[in-house]
């Protein structure tokens, strides 16, 4: 690495450091401050920090595999996901704000009736019950599943930058490389061999640990506060690093026309996998690789089939500490538009260059070759950009990193504090009102074995993309529950239990006898949703009384009609803030959509659908569609009416 390229990333990292100490004596206060940023975020900088942290280290390279081995049209599972985004902000978001708890997992005791089912001497509270459940899952199963994609990612970025056998003294190096070996698991390229193998897994243990040890060191010390002011400046860079490195590609690549003239020519003809240069510049299923009929499906329902279907995670964490329900729908807007619309179309031709410029190795399948082309977005900072871009791209990359990690042990830490912690162990089992200071230095502490936990897990995946399937799969029965809960009050603490049984019971039994991913999220997403609605109308919702404080404190649209009139409203108010709110989400997700086809056909020169082959006309007509909505979605989400 190159001197200016190095200050490039120490700039970033003392900028980064600096953010958290200017924020710790505020943060201290309480838990507010420290994870909600004392309820004072606007709806730019909580839909910046979304972004920040949704363009994690390991999604370009995850964009990059996905072009190359299914085409354009595989993107779609991660573009559906802007109609969860948005169903976020123009109809939940004011409800997680108004809630005023901590964490989503706090909110299903005041959600839920709590009336004790009597099991010989035992009591079981399904609301507390519930609660604890979902912080060990979602604080520490799920969310360091998530961290440990993220720090695998980070090996294939520094491996071939930060040479800490190269920059330590032989000894102290030597030291750590004994460590690394003692432990047994080598943390390297899939391509290293011994005896190299284990100096590029000490080199790459010595950058996480250099890298998460700065991440912790802010995120910790500052909170929320300094993880939303770092994310600002780290989505700045990542667009920017992006943006030059796309720029660079383009150039080397001989143009646009250039690059998809080579990609026409090499897949001129099906290969063995049966792609063709018209299926991989497909953003419709006409003409796509692979879109049969429940691949369709599953990229039209995973939006909804998925835990973060309502927000539940960080994202609800960004719009509850937001200043004002305006803030908190701008924020998913915000969000969209940077995570789905810009970051994609930059995306792209990178993903298309890098495809020619470093052709996949003959013999290559499977998770091999998956885990090649992912690899190569790193392999073209190196070989292609000069010095300086390579340092900013490099900072980009670590920023990634860094607004992923800080978010999710921020998040995960939550959980621990304030559900376990604060709510069971102390007031629960010790019968003890923990101070305000204490539970900021349990939140601390908890961000440190978090992250080791992560670590742990980090060594035992495959590839990125293996990972991230794997999670999607655990998470694919609970989306419909849990956006159900906000909109119709029959939904109880025990549906919600009997969903998360039902996908722990069908996750290792699917994995084991269903071959086809699709068919696997489309079961489970029945069969978990089917024992969440049936549980819940088995059981019963208790008494009105015990919902009408949180319909009271979040007036959440839908299906309320019972509970509404108890505190005295209109009967069709629900329903029609419903309609409203679903109204805008579809006119505002078919906007972000139709700019997205039009902007990336017209770039790539991509394949228009089979029954619309004039593609000038289909860049038009989505151009002309996605811009006339935009008034449409902004009066009915931010307009006199909105709720």
């Amino acid at each position: 690495m190159r001197p200016i390229d190095g200050a490039i990333v120490l700039a970033f990292v003392a900028y980064a450091i600096g953010s958290g100490l200017r924020a710790r004596r505020t943060a201290s206060r309480n838990l507010e401050e420290y994870f909600l940023a004392g309820r004072g975020l606007s709806g730019w900088q909580a839909g910046i920090s979304m972004a920040a942290t949704q363009f994690a280290a390991d999604t370009p390279l995850l964009v990059t595999g996905l072009i190359a081995t299914s085409g354009i049209f595989s993107l779609w599972r991660l573009w559906i996901y802007a109609v969860a985004f948005l169903l976020l902000g123009f109809v939940l978001a004011p409800g997680w704000r108004r809630a005023a708890v901590l964490t989503d997992a706090e909110l299903t005791e005041l959600r839920y009736a709590n009336d004790p089912l009597q099991i010989g001497g035992l009591k079981i509270y399904p609301a507390s019950v519930l609660r604890a459940a979902k912080a060990i899952y979602f604080g520490t199963i799920f969310n360091c599943t998530v961290l440990a994609m993220v720090l695998f990612a980070t090996k294939e970025i520094t491996e071939p930058f930060l040479l800490w056998n190269q920059w330590l003294p032989a000894p102290v190096f030597d030291v750590a490389r004994n460590v690394v070996e003692t432990v047994g698991v080598p943390i390297a390229h899939a391509a290293a061999t011994a005896p190299d193998l284990w100096i590029r897994s000490t080199n790459n243990v010595l950058s996480i640990l250099a890298i998460v040890g700065v991440t912790v060191l802010y995120s910790a010390t500052g909170g929320l506060r300094s993880v939303v002011r770092t994310d600002a400046v780290q989505f700045t860079i990542m667009m920017l690093g992006t943006a030059l490195y796309a720029g660079w590609v383009i150039h080397v690549g001989g143009g646009m026309e250039g690059i998809i003239a080579a990609v026409r020519e090499r897949f001129s003809t099906p290969g063995p996998d049966g792609m063709t240069a018209e299926a991989i510049l497909a953003f419709t299923p006409s003409r796509a690789h692979g879109a049969e009929a429940s691949v369709l499906a599953v990229f039209a329902l995973q939006w909804l089939v998925q835990m973060n279907a309502d927000g539940t995670g960080y994202l609800a964490q960004r719009v509850m500490a937001c200043r004002s329900d305006r803030d908190a729908r701008l924020a998913a807007v915000v969000f969209t538009g940077a995570q789905i619309l810009l970051r994609s179309l930059l995306w792209l031709p990178i993903g298309l260059g890098l495809l020619v410029l470093f052709p996949p190795a003959p013999g290559l399948e499977g998770t091999a070759l998956t885990a090649e082309r992912e690899a190569t977005f790193v392999l073209g900072i190196k070989a292609l950009l000069p010095a300086g871009v390579v340092g900013l791209m490099l900072t980009a990359m670590l920023a990634a990193l860094a607004s992923t990690v800080d978010t999710h042990l921020n998040w995960g830490a939550s959980y621990w504090t304030n559900d376990i912690y604060k709510r069971f162990v102390c007031r629960a089992w010790l019968g003890i009102e923990p101070s305000e200071r204490s539970l900021v230095w349990v939140a601390r502490a908890s961000n440190l074995l978090i992250l080791v936990i992560a670590l742990g897990v980090m060594t035992r995946l495959g590839s990125i993309q293996t990972a991230w399937k794997t999670s999607l799969l655990l998470g694919a029965g609970m989306g419909v529950v849990l956006v159900l809960r906000w909109l119709w009050w029959r939904i109880t603490a025990w549906g919600e239990i009997a969903t998360i049984l039902a996908s722990s019971a069908l996750a290792p039994v699917l994995l084991q006898t269903v071959e086809s991913e699709a068919w696997r999220l489309l079961v489970m997403a029945v069969g978990a949703t089917t024992a969440g609605i049936f549980a819940s109308l088995l059981t019963g919702s208790g008494s009105l009384e015990s919902v009408r404080h949180f319909y009271a404190r979040t007036r959440p649209p839908g299906f309320w009609k019972p509970v509404a009139a108890l505190e005295g409203e209109a009967p069709g108010r629900g329903p029609v803030l419903l309609v409203r709110g679903l109204a805008g989400t579809a006119a505002a997700a078919l906007s972000v959509f139709a700019l997205l086809t039009g902007a990336g056909t017209w770039l790539v020169e991509g394949t228009p659908p089979c029954w619309f082959a004039w593609r000038e006309g289909w860049i038009a007509s989505n151009l002309a569609v996605g811009i006339a909505l935009v008034p449409v979605w902004w009066r009915l989400g931010f307009g006199r009416h909105s709720q």
